[in-house]
């Protein structure tokens, strides 16, 4: 038994090779990203949607209107909602701002600002997510590295608890001695912060595993949610030479009405206009499902008839689509709101440090085993 302990400790040792460094940063993005929206609240007075007149939420065709009043030229493509405490992000396009984003107060309708650049969230989203390496045909080198470290924490996870014998014990008497010196104490945290840590290490693992193969599923285009059919040809109006009227598609206060006929639980995050004659009403947003993203129910309308054109909700979902729709909540911290982010954020910082450690006490005990042999 003392041989393979042994080997699953020198096998954990190599999980602590410099690749750790690069574990280390995608923990450390992750973490940051976890409280992206909370630390851009804190950093831009205009992301902040105040309330002091505790004023309901406007409707979100008045929040579209007064992007149009803002830009005239404005062709809006897509509207999102966020936290209560921020503002509603609305995407369009115009002569001087070919991509923008208007930050619009939910509850006053006012343009607090128009951000034609890469917003903090999304930044450290794609670093975290595929370390801004390029895509090409569903394709990031990037994306793929970071899918690995699911690989790496796994991994880590297994080895650590054959290895930390009676690691439970962590729980209920742990070992922290500061007077030892710094490899005693790098060790004696490493095993701490990994005790404590399995839960959040088997969650990061199997989230950012399922991450791996849904990039892969891309990259071989393999479809996990089912498109939207265009509008038939049928419904799109006309003109004809008698009359003149230029066809009108119905309006998005009543496309979202039939989303909340259809879906009544249905909280929109997340609305697309049409596009073009043949596109459809874009509407998703969260539900009564706790474990379901932002996302998960979501109806396309016809935007000549009005008419649903396709449903999407959890009990529908197969596995790969539900797979999708928790992912995100699981690995963010997002299922419970503010509450579970600070959560997330701890461990996170936990993960990180604890990387950093393995490393540390790898290359000490490396160099002097080095030293040791030139003796």
């Amino acid at each position: 038994m003392a041989i393979n302990r042994r080997r699953w400790f020198k096998v954990h040792g190599l999980l602590a090779l410099p690749v750790w460094l690069l574990f280390a940063f995608v923990c450390f993005t992750g973490t940051i990203a976890v409280i992206s929206h909370e630390l851009t609240w804190l950093t831009n007075p205009a992301a902040r949607a105040s309330n002091p007149a505790d004023l309901p939420v406007r409707p979100l065709h008045e929040l579209v209107d007064a992007v149009k009043a803002e830009v005239p030229d404005a062709a809006v493509s897509n509207v999102m909602l966020m936290e209560p405490y921020l503002v509603a992000a609305v995407s369009f396009s115009s002569a001087n701002f070919p991509v923008a984003l208007a930050y619009v107060n939910p509850y006053t309708a006012d343009v607090q600002m128009i951000n034609d650049g890469l917003t903090f969230i999304g930044f450290m989203r794609s670093l975290h997510g595929w370390l801004l390496f390029p895509w090409y045909h569903s394709y990031s080198i990037g994306y793929y590295l970071v899918g690995a470290m699911s690989l790496v924490t796994l991994g880590a996870l297994i080895t650590g608890a054959v290895v930390y014998k009676r690691f439970w014990r962590a729980y209920t008497r742990p070992v922290f001695r500061l007077g030892r010196g710094l490899r005693v104490a790098l060790g004696d945290f490493h095993r701490l912060a990994g005790a404590w840590s399995l839960w959040f290490l088997l969650l990061m693992g199997l989230t950012g595993l399922w991450y791996l193969v849904q990039g892969i599923l891309w990259h071989n285009e393999v479809e996990i949610e089912t498109a939207v059919t265009p509008v038939p040809l049928s419904d799109v109006p006309l003109l004809s030479d008698e009359d003149s009227t230029v066809p009108r598609p119905v309006s998005l206060e009543a496309a979202l009405a039939q989303a909340r006929h259809a879906l009544p639980s249905i909280q929109p995050a997340w609305v697309s206009l049409p596009e073009h004659a043949r596109d459809h009403f874009m509407i998703a947003g969260a539900g009564d499902s706790l474990f379901h993203d932002q996302y998960a129910y979501g109806a396309s309308v016809n935007q000549w008839t009005g008419e649903i054109s396709s449903l999407r909700r959890p009990e529908t979902m197969n596995v790969l689509q539900t797979l999708t729709h928790i992912a995100d909540p699981l690995h963010y911290g997002t299922i419970g709101g503010l509450w579970t982010k600070v959560i997330w954020f701890v461990f996170g910082l936990l993960l990180s440090t604890m990387a950093l450690s393995g490393f540390m006490i790898w290359t000490r005990r490396t160099v002097r085993g080095v030293q040791g042999g030139a003796v």
